[in-house]
């Protein structure tokens, strides 16, 4: 790293469980923010603020006026503008040595695998439960680290599916697809502003902390907020031996 380097990343590297090395590493990585949305936003600001060498942020979506309320990545002068352009520009403002790679579409097929394949590491930071497990399996595939989280109403969810890990479970474990699950959208049911920044500032430390080499992950811990009340609460849960999804990794 450089003397501005040096100076810009000198709180985190004044910690010892980062120091220089993690900060290097950080620097180096590059990281696929999957949504540009509630979770997004606050996820891709610490992530760019933090260093993080390249940062792919992929959405399909244009930016809406009710989006507003807590998309912090977005303004009112760019509503109707593509997500991705509107983060890619916030976030180079936030830091312009952060490059930021902006593809506007919904991942699927061989453009998931490919942007999960060049990744270091994964935030699911969407909004449906197709993506999510479109997301997982492609990170099964490369054995890609993924960090996801969901809100909705006052209720938010966070884990981490270590998928480097033969121990780890993957999302499909905890949620296997094809279960009749409900699945809410924030445009009908609505969801309180700051629990998103709340999520998705937990994903980004997780990240990080992945990144760096420091700290414990959430892997096998579901962590679940209740923001209404504001509690916190923990759900352990194994990794599935027989997943379809994972099942067959390690053997």
């Amino acid at each position: 790293m450089n003397d501005e380097q040096l100076l810009r990343y000198s709180r985190h590297i004044l910690l010892p469980e980062i120091d220089i090395a993690g900060q290097a590493a950080i620097c180096k990585a590059r990281v696929l923010v999957v949504g540009a949305g509630g979770l997004g936003s606050p996820a891709a600001l610490y992530l760019a603020s933090a260093g993080v060498g390249t940062i792919v942020l992929a959405d399909g979506d244009e930016v809406d006026l009710t989006n507003l309320q807590r998309q912090i990545l977005h303004t009112q002068a760019t509503v109707g503008e593509a997500k991705v352009a509107s983060g890619a520009r916030a976030l180079n403002a936030l830091n312009p040595e952060v490059s930021v790679v902006a593809v506007q579409a919904r991942l699927e097929g061989d453009v998931l695998d490919r942007a999960v394949a060049e990744a270091d590491l994964v935030l699911d930071c969407c909004d449906n439960f197709a993506t999510r497990h479109a997301v997982n399996r492609a990170c099964v595939r490369y054995r890609k680290p993924l960090v996801s989280g969901a809100a909705i109403r006052f209720d938010g969810q966070v884990s981490v599916f270590d998928l480097r890990r033969d121990d780890a479970p993957c999302y499909h474990c905890l949620f296997p697809e094809g279960e009749a699950l409900e699945e809410l959208r924030c445009a009908v049911t609505g969801v309180f502003a700051p629990l998103t920044g709340i999520i998705g500032t937990t994903q980004a430390a997780e990240a990080l902390k992945l990144l760096a080499g420091c700290g414990e992950a959430l892997v096998g811990r579901l962590l679940l907020l209740d923001a209404l009340a504001m509690r916190w609460r923990e759900v352990r849960y194994p990794r599935d031996p027989g997943c379809l999804m994972c099942g067959s990794r390690g053997v």
